[in-house]
């Protein structure tokens, strides 16, 4: 009886490891799959339209790609996917395209009229350095680091945002996600200026971007005398006291990447207190994939943005490995943001969709501009916080 108990227990533990194991193969089965048809939809997308110098940024309204040039701010994502297919793959049909079309961007690196330049290099030659070690494209990112720099106002302790508009010095919430490139020159270069640079935007950002409930403004206006705040607004969302869904996920990621680059434990404590207002706002839904702006009062009758659920998702997976006793409950929500993104609703099938990856993402809304449509930045960091979870 002692014998047939004890090979009972062992046919018992035998079964739950099998299932353990099932669960295992159908969760990397599931991210397999996304990157297999993230990885044929941009082979589709190189080959519509060779020409390097054009990246395709949307699907305008009449149904076409949007192409846009390399001064574009979006400009070196569509590089930074190809990057991120040679990383999965090792395929040299991806290394040959990414190369091909991160050569396409190499005059931007000096270019000072733009705060975008992290975006634009970074994503695309910083992945591209990263992957082949490349020293031109060193270069290029130093050039592009001492660009961005050029922006940097010691009165207001930022990096300008934008050139246009009646603002005296805007800084929005993306420029967060800039600073990244300037942490990389100081490490690379030794010089410390552009690390002082990142670090004081930061903590600015920090101070001046955020309502107490750690909603973020879009845009803050300086006054270049004073360097103090004199009008917070926004640009991009339903109201200047709303809180947009992908300016949130831009403050969730860079505050994350600056916890990383200077380990200050208060902006650790700045990106946890983004992702718990985003994790715990009550106009999320069940699938996490927020609507555009958290506080538009026609929801649930607008549209989502599929690419503010990217961006977040990857930036809790890296957020989960610092945050200690919470670290399980920001996996779980970016696990459960890409299981929502890889399915049907969300991933465009193979050979739809003018072969961009993902679905329903929202780029500005109160100008009527690319709405409920595909974006690449979307398509971006869907990648990269599907190549994050298989990190583990």
């Amino acid at each position: 009886m002692m014998k047939m108990i004890f090979f009972s227990g062992n046919r018992l533990k035998i079964r739950i490891i099998c299932i353990m194991l099932l669960v295992v193969c159908i969760n990397n089965y599931t991210t397999a799959q996304a990157l297999r048809r993230a990885e044929q939809q941009l082979r589709g997308m190189c080959l519509a339209d060779t020409n390097a110098g054009k990246f395709p940024r949307s699907i305008s309204k009449d149904g076409k790609v949007e192409y846009v040039r390399s001064g574009d701010w979006t400009s070196g994502f569509f590089p930074g996917s190809l990057w991120y297919m040679y990383a999965y793959t090792k395929d040299a049909f991806w290394l040959n395209e990414a190369r091909r079309r991160t050569a396409a961007l190499a005059g931007e690196q000096f270019n000072k009229t733009t705060h975008d330049l992290g975006f634009m290099l970074y994503c695309s030659y910083g992945n591209g350095l990263r992957l082949t070690g490349d020293s031109t494209y060193r270069r290029v990112l130093l050039h592009g680091a001492v660009s961005l720099l050029s922006r940097f106002n010691s009165k207001t302790g930022c990096i300008r945002s934008w050139d246009f508009g009646k603002w005296q010095f805007p800084v929005i919430i993306d420029n967060m996600m800039n600073l990244e490139l300037l942490f990389w020159a100081t490490k690379e270069s030794g010089d410390s200026v552009f690390y002082k640079a990142a670090v004081s935007h930061a903590t600015q950002t920090m101070k001046n971007h955020f309502r107490n409930d750690f909603s973020s403004y879009h845009v803050v206006d300086y006054d270049t005398t004073t360097g103090t705040p004199v009008k917070k607004q926004t640009f991009q969302g339903y109201a200047d006291g709303s809180a947009w869904a992908r300016g949130q996920a831009w403050g969730i990621y860079g505050f994350t990447v600056v916890y990383r680059e200077t380990k200050d434990p208060a902006f650790l404590e700045q990106a946890i207190r983004c992702a718990d207002f985003y994790l715990g706002n009550k106009t999320l839904p069940a699938d996490k994939i927020p609507y555009w702006d958290f506080n538009d009062p026609a929801i649930p009758n607008t549209s989502k943005d599929a690419s503010a659920a990217a961006v977040t998702a990857s930036a809790l997976f890296e957020l989960s490995r610092y945050a200690g006793p919470q670290s399980t409950k920001y996996r779980n929500a970016a696990v459960q943001m890409l299981k929502s993104l890889s399915s049907a609703k969300y991933q465009a099938a193979v050979n739809t969709n003018e072969h961009f990856v993902l679905m329903h993402s929202t780029g500005n809304r109160p100008a009527g501009s690319e709405i409920d449509q595909p974006l690449n930045y979307a398509d971006y960091y869907f990648i990269e916080a599907l190549l994050r979870e298989m990190e583990k």
